[in-house]
């Protein structure tokens, strides 16, 4: 279970992706419903910490609270430079013992110097990844997505990515419910991808004109019917074919993986909100059927819709009754 988060705070570090690591996992939203991290924001010698804008941050911490936490998150700072190898030696332990390790930006650059990223996939800003393919020949630099996950360690590419990629890991640990509290009060997206494999996530552009955003907000409206590419062209006054080309250029995929999807995300959340069947479920979000549900889930997830149920759903998460209290006194 995903509770103690360590930010480490390196010279030189870039303020926003900073920022977005202490957003995401530092503010209690509780009252709101959402999830409460042990958040602890340490440096390998505590005190000032210089950022690129020129001003620093002090740090009070030293790096006992990260040698614990279940997550260690880096951000983006000098690309170059190794960091100090106490930190390094934190984030090589970190991976060792199984622990999330989070990246945000140029931050992978830390990562590559730790030598975690050695026989693994993984994505930085675009500007860099040149760079990092050359530093790191043993990675397999990705520079086109919003973040990978290669085991337990994640690279966000740069700037607002990271937010996709923290969300990401509270996605896997907490459930969606937790991850769309959480986007809700930083007022972004609940989820940007493409649903590759088992939480990997890959980029699907936000619609960037009007029209295609009203029509993908009616499908999202309508997820239990059945949406064929022919009634969406007409409903956006267009060719099938032509719907389909335009459709993957301002999304990134196609209108069918793009619904698959959106179904996926709402089956996710009634699993975890509701005591619907599965079958009731499958026709709420569009697949018809518990067993083509089961099948996006394997495919997509790598899991089942019980399976995720029995992990995020609301009754795993209720307080034990005074009967269930009893019987275990």
């Amino acid at each position: 279970m995903l509770q103690t988060v360590a930010c480490i705070a390196l010279p030189q570090m870039a303020p926003f992706e900073f920022g977005v690591i202490c957003e995401v996992f530092g503010i209690d939203r509780s009252e709101q419903g959402g999830p409460t991290f042990d958040f602890h924001v340490v440096a390998a010698d505590p005190g000032p910490v210089s950022t690129k804008l020129g001003f620093h941050i002090v740090v009070d911490e030293g790096l006992d609270a990260a040698r614990t936490a279940d997550l260690v998150a880096v951000p983006a700072s000098l690309i170059d430079s190794p960091p100090d190898e106490r930190v390094l030696e934190v984030i090589r332990d970190a991976a060792a013992r199984g622990a999330w390790v989070l990246s945000v930006c140029s931050g992978a650059f830390t990562l590559g110097h730790a030598g975690v990223l050695d026989g693994r996939r993984a994505t930085t800003h675009w500007m860099y990844t040149d760079r990092m393919a050359e530093l790191f020949p043993d990675t397999e630099v990705d520079p086109d997505v919003l973040f990978v996950q290669d085991g337990r360690i994640v690279t966000g590419a740069g700037t607002a990515a990271g937010i996709d990629a923290a969300l990401h890991i509270v996605r896997t640990e907490l459930g969606q419910s937790a991850a769309n509290i959480i986007a809700r009060r930083m007022v972004v997206p609940p989820q940007r991808d493409g649903g590759q494999s088992q939480f990997i996530q890959t980029p699907v552009a936000e619609c960037r004109s009007d029209s295609f955003a009203r029509i993908t907000e009616w499908m999202v409206e309508h997820l239990d019917e059945d949406l064929t590419v022919d009634l969406l062209a007409r409903k956006a006054l267009m060719s099938p074919r032509t719907f389909a080309r335009k459709f993957r250029a301002e999304t990134g995929t196609t209108p069918n993986a793009w619904l698959n999807r959106q179904r996926l995300l709402r089956a996710q959340q009634l699993l975890e909100e509701t005591d619907f069947t599965l079958e009731e479920v499958a026709r709420e979000t569009g697949f018809g059927q518990a067993a083509v549900m089961r099948h996006h889930f394997l495919k997509v997830l790598q899991t089942t819709p019980t399976a995720y149920r029995r992990l995020f759903g609301v009754r795993t998460r209720v307080e034990p009754s005074r009967a269930d209290l009893a019987v275990a006194g």
